[in-house]
């Protein structure tokens, strides 16, 4: 389970959303759409993701 890595992809605009949101995207490393970053398998991560989950879309690395 360790060293498990998630790919975020930034899909939807985060525009008429709360701007918490938006901050959470900038916090997950998503500026601008379809940007993605790789980030680690945590409850951390996880929850973060949950909050945005409409605008993002999420893939297993493996």
């Amino acid at each position: 389970m360790a060293d498990k890595k998630i790919k975020v992809t930034y899909v939807k605009s985060c525009i008429g959303y709360d701007k918490k949101q938006r901050a959470i995207l900038e916090a997950l490393g998503l500026k601008k759409l379809n940007s993605s970053n790789i980030l680690p398998d945590n409850e951390s991560v996880r929850g973060n993701i949950f909050k945005v989950k409409h605008l993002v879309r999420v893939e297993e690395v493996k």
